[in-house]
């Protein structure tokens, strides 16, 4: 079955009691039983409920594999991988990752005993240097946020399975329509369904994705353990959303190359973030690995200050100033102060993070429209 037909079948059966074709909302907590013990699958709305099981097997079939979980939110998804882990243990992880990413590794899991190291998977021989007696997981991120940074998926888990390391992959960037984990080696990928998955700003949701039994068999624990669950109305906004995946992601990819290339060519910009240009490093990487190059653009000023920096981000109208991405809606961000305030500003300088930098989630609006917004914006 090709992506497009996946999106909107995969996993998904009329409602047998009634033959609606959307999958219906079950606004229930408990379910009745024909004698103790006899609940037919479902038994208590935490555990289970028809809504989310429709759209775990979706997701489990986009990304190619076995078994979804769901989860109330990307950093719910993100807790539960590491409540794999005990104390002692260590992850390796990329040295540009999401601040919410770094906040939950650093100021949160650290508490417990599980340590991080951050550093750049872009070149893989890094990883090789990193890893030590206690290295358990490598949580890779590609693109990476906000950089963009590619990291070559297979290259890193090559590695990670010489030496019985599991590997994750946050592949909130991509979407499962331009880039999929587990076929290239990876044992888990992550999403933060708030963004391309769902695609029209209106639920915070998260998934998991694996097609190892005994890995999915303890996160269904967990899931079911700790209650960070998503409603039933929740799964079926995101199972909507997914029916129009492929034809969202695609315009945003269409637009984001029109307008990175705009972007590059401005007197006011200084450096440019996208892996879609031939001299952007990996660049032959993502384009093996991923479909297209993404919705997702940086860039810097040359007028390297926060304030040359607000002129822009409050001057456009198209471009909405807000957190999140991967709505059919263009939105602007400034990292520094918003998605990555929680990473020392010592840290963000090291990887190119400026207090100048602005990120754009480019949606499906007329790309002529947006970049007369922007240039807008510069004046």
């Amino acid at each position: 079955m090709k992506f497009g037909t996946k999106v909107i079948h995969a996993g998904i059966e009329p409602d047998p009691s009634s033959g609606a074709i959307m999958t219906p909302i079950f606004q229930t907590s408990t379910y009745v039983q024909d004698a103790p013990g006899d609940h037919k699958g479902f038994e208590y709305a935490r555990t289970q409920n028809p809504t989310r099981t429709a759209l775990e097997n979706n997701l489990a079939a986009l990304e190619n594999g076995k078994y979804g979980i769901c989860f109330a939110s990307g950093m719910a998804a993100m807790d539960a991988i590491v409540k794999l882990l005990k104390s002692g243990d260590e992850v390796i992880s990329t040295n540009d990752l999401y601040g919410g990413s770094y906040r939950l590794l650093t100021k949160v899991y650290n508490a417990f005993g599980i340590h991080s190291k951050f550093i750049d998977l872009t070149t893989p021989a890094n990883l090789e240097n990193a890893i030590g007696d206690n290295t358990r997981l490598i949580w890779i991120e590609t693109p990476t946020n906000p950089m963009l940074n590619v990291v070559d998926i297979k290259a890193i888990c090559d590695i990670a399975k010489a030496h019985g390391i599991m590997t994750v992959v946050d592949n909130t960037f991509a979407s499962p329509y331009l880039q999929n984990p587990l076929n290239l080696g990876a044992d888990v990928v992550m999403h933060s369904s708030t963004k391309y998955l769902g695609g029209h700003s209106d639920v915070v949701q998260g998934a998991v994705i694996t097609s190892n039994k005994e890995v999915a068999d303890r996160l269904y624990f967990i899931q079911n353990s700790t209650g960070a669950v998503p409603g039933p109305q929740d799964c079926f906004l995101m199972l909507r959303g997914i029916k129009t995946l492929h034809l969202r992601v695609q315009r945003s990819c269409d637009n984001a190359r029109k307008i990175a290339h705009w972007l590059r060519d401005h007197d006011k910009v200084a450096n440019t973030y996208y892996p879609g240009f031939e001299d952007f490093k990996n660049h032959d990487i993502c384009k093996a690995q991923m479909r297209d190059f993404g919705g997702m653009v940086s860039f810097d000023l040359k007028e390297n200050t926060l304030e040359a920096a607000n002129k822009v981000l409050s001057n456009t109208h198209l471009f909405s100033l807000a957190e999140s991405l991967g709505g059919v809606e263009s939105l602007i961000g400034h990292p520094a102060s918003m998605t990555h305030a929680s990473i020392p500003r010592e840290e963000r300088l090291k990887v190119g993070l400026t207090d100048s930098l602005i990120r754009l989630s480019v949606g499906v609006e007329d790309v002529d429209d947006l970049i007369a917004d922007l240039g807008a914006a510069f004046q």
